[in-house]
């Protein structure tokens, strides 16, 4: 497991990075995604991460001239946790061939309201996103512009009418994991979009991006990033080390 790593061609440059780094060599570039910053450039104008992420290593390395980033998988704005980047075109393209051919291993932690039926299952449904309003809605099979979506749940613990679930995603579609548990009666903590009726404005959703795990685009080791979630409400309700030893 390579939590941090720093590979032997591509010593960390002489600056601090502004970010959390799991893995970085010449290839990759691991993190820790902070809530509430879009990962790529949207409608608020406000900074984005791949744009922060050049900025990073441009002032690290002291690199003159434009810095590649290349953007391989995505979380939602309000989403944190352990994020994987291509620092070369040939790395982009191998990372997103792992993705299509599902060799790119997602897990993510949420707490979710209620308890779900059993104590591991998989949810399958069709989604529609709708562009404008940048919601996704579950459609029948069939509809035109759905797409399935698949995951599996793992539930860990219930506690103050909340429940701490392993989620491994099989599909990455657009608000997927917060559409699907919606959809089964139990939204996420704190998902404002698909959980108003149970949420508090201001409360920070509770799903987090807890391990990434691919193959190397040139070494073909296994890379492993490992982020829990902060320690704040309702994530304190499990002791970080029953969430660590869920997602391993």
């Amino acid at each position: 497991m390579a939590d941090q790593h720093h590979g032997a061609a591509g010593q960390p440059g002489s600056g601090q990075s502004r970010f959390e780094i799991l893995y970085e060599d010449n290839h990759l570039l691991g993190i820790v995604k902070p809530v509430n910053i879009p990962v790529q450039e949207d409608a608020t104008g406000d900074k984005d991460l791949l744009t922060l992420l050049k900025e990073d290593v441009k002032e690290r390395y002291a690199k003159p001239g434009n810095v590649f980033m290349g953007l391989v998988h995505r979380l939602d704005r309000p989403v944190g946790g352990a994020m994987i980047f291509a620092k070369t075109s040939k790395a982009a393209s191998r990372l997103s061939e792992s993705v299509r051919t599902h060799a790119f291993q997602k897990v993510y932690l949420a707490v979710i309201h209620g308890q779900l039926p059993g104590s591991e299952a998989r949810l399958e449904h069709t989604l529609l996103k709708d562009p404008k309003s940048n919601t996704v809605r579950v459609v029948r099979r069939g509809t035109p512009g759905g797409k399935d979506a698949i995951l599996d749940y793992t539930v860990i613990g219930s506690e103050e009418g909340y429940s701490l679930v392993k989620i491994e995603l099989l599909t990455g579609r657009s608000h997927q994991i917060r559409v699907q548990l919606s959809d089964v009666g139990c939204p996420l903590y704190g998902d404002q979009k698909y959980g108003a009726a149970v949420n508090r404005p201001g409360q920070q959703i509770a799903l987090w991006s807890a391990l990434t795990r691919i193959p190397h685009p040139v070494t073909k080791e296994e890379v492993e990033l490992l982020s829990l979630p902060p320690r704040d409400y309702p994530w304190n309700l499990w002791p970080a080390k029953v969430q660590k030893q869920a997602v391993l």
